[in-house]
């Protein structure tokens, strides 16, 4: 059986990476809405008030929350800037996500386009409900722009009470209710006000993880450049130490005495950031990674002939999202690209080997509550001629083709396209709960959605090692179709219940839940 196939898998990789493009660049974009425009009065009443009205939370915002008031001339001088609703953000966190100042002139006939992209600017920093931006010439004929934000709750301490595998392969699994982490997750998303993230984990149980990270956008007045920190020490009761049929294989009891998987790492960087928008990291980690004698001797290509390995990697991320929202995009583009190095260390070290990942996707609305969105991803592994187990991660994991979530497939490089088209079925005005008080919680906005997918990739590339006869994937176009319906509510809370059949090499029909946007 040929795990190879490169001349097919080179001539499809193009094949669908040129598809995926042609199909997004066939569709064109529609027009946007205006919304009636605010009197001066209005501005004038509401940048006085101490504690201004709560503002309905916003959920997957499709059209513009901006209103303009007529302003005569060609152009028109920004004499003031006001934010109200932001008690705990800081002001200066907010104005460096604009692209404009007081003293600036602005051109009257885009005054509204240019006022939208600067909201979502601030939308998308993810700390707020609900971002409506107010602007008028009043008398004076000088520009007055006021931004009124909700806040969300930034401070969550969160149980972890979650599976120690992927929904749809723990339910498979005969040892699942052993399979069970626990503990704590505590996040504050806008630490000292300043947009920073500071995350703690205490997890027991199956799993064992304690972990701090801190991310520092990005410091000064305009906060261009950042800093992040991490570490992190994780023991696992079981490991998936190998593939056969196309499925993870772990052992078939979790181990009581030792743990089969160890892993250490501390890591730092830089953060080079433009907006919220564009944006670079630059990071540099040091991790120690070891497994049980029990699985070194069921497979020792695990870490290529080696119970505990050591390595350094650099990586970079270079990151474009022009989305509307994030959590659940309509309209935009998002383009991301990484490079990483890693080299290992000690007397018996594997081949260092470096990972680049492309990553490309185009939201359109096409109109009558109708969206598009297709996506393409790929990733290779370079240099190195022999992958371990550990380091042959390719479909199945981060990138799946959806329909195949209980398998796997080890290779040097996959190539990825995803379209779906949506349909906005029931936006209803947010639920406010009566006996709830504090406005970051009390309504309960929903947007559901109707959404049919075409999925297709491929995944291959020799590993220099052996590779076990009974895996059929590699080197085969995996494709499937489905339909899906998808909830979003607030804190970017997006679930996606999916119907799909697959259509190659294992044909089935099979139903998935999601937690994110699969584009």
């Amino acid at each position: 059986m040929n795990h190879c196939r490169r001349l097919s898998y080179s001539t499809v990789v193009s094949w669908l990476l040129a598809f995926g493009l042609f199909w997004q660049v066939t569709i064109s974009a529609a027009q946007t809405t205006t919304l009636p425009p605010a009197t001066p009065d209005s501005l004038r009443e509401l940048s006085r008030e101490g504690r201004p009205a709560a503002l309905p939370p916003v959920v997957v915002p499709t059209d513009t929350l901006v209103r303009v008031g007529a302003c005569p001339g060609a152009k028109v001088r920004v004499s003031g800037i006001l934010f109200v609703g932001n008690n705990r953000t800081r002001e200066r966190i907010l104005r460096a996500e604009l692209d404009f100042r007081e003293g600036d002139s602005l051109t009257v006939a885009d005054l509204a386009q240019r006022l939208e992209a600067n909201r979502r600017r601030v939308y998308n920093l993810q700390l707020f409900h609900a971002v409506l931006v107010q602007a008028s010439c009043g008398g004076t004929g000088q520009l007055t722009v006021l931004f009124s934000v909700q806040e969300r709750w930034y401070l969550l301490p969160i149980p972890i009470l979650s599976l120690a595998d992927d929904f749809n392969r723990w339910r498979t699994r005969p040892d699942r209710w052993q399979r069970i982490d626990y503990g704590l997750h505590l996040v504050d998303t806008n630490f000292r006000g300043r947009a920073e993230q500071l995350t703690a984990n205490l997890q027991l149980g199956f799993n064992r993880k304690y972990e701090l990270f801190y991310e520092v956008p990005g410091f000064g007045r305009r906060r261009r450049v950042g800093v992040g920190f991490g570490i992190s020490y994780y023991q696992s009761r079981n490991l998936d130490y190998t593939t056969l049929y196309d499925r993870l294989r772990s052992l078939p009891e979790a181990d009581p005495d030792t743990f089969p998987f160890q892993r250490f790492y501390v890591s730092g960087g830089l953060r080079l950031r433009h907006t919220v928008q564009l944006n670079s990291a630059f990071d540099v980690s040091y991790r120690r990674e070891q497994i049980s004698d029990r699985i070194y001797q069921l497979n020792p290509d695990y870490l290529l002939g080696q119970v505990q390995r050591q390595y350094v990697e650099a990586t970079l991320v270079t990151t474009n999202n022009q989305r509307n929202t994030f959590a659940y995009p309509l309209t935009g583009q998002f383009f991301q690209a990484s490079l990483s190095l890693r080299q290992f260390v000690g007397a018996e070290r594997s081949p260092s080997y470096g990972t680049v990942r492309l990553r490309y996707a185009r939201y359109l609305k096409l109109g009558h509550q109708f969206y598009y969105a297709g996506g393409v991803g790929a990733q290779a592994r370079l240099l190195a001629s022999r992958l371990g187990y550990a380091d042959a991660r390719s479909l199945g994991y981060e990138a799946l083709v959806r329909g195949y979530d209980y398998y796997v497939v080890e290779g040097r490089a996959y190539a990825l396209v995803q379209q779906g088209l949506s349909w906005r079925a029931w936006a209803p005005p947010p639920l406010r709960l009566p006996f709830v008080h504090d406005p970051k919680v009390n309504t309960l906005p929903l947007a559901v959605y109707l959404n049919g997918f075409v999925d297709a990739g491929l995944a291959g590339g020799g590993l220099g090692r052996f590779q076990s006869p009974t895996n059929q994937l590699p080197g085969q176009l995996l494709a499937s179709v489905g339909l899906g319906l998808h909830l979003v509510t607030y804190y970017d809370r997006v679930f996606c219940f999916e119907l799909t059949r697959t259509l190659t090499v294992y044909p089935s029909t099979g139903f998935f839940l999601r937690t994110a946007f699969p584009i």
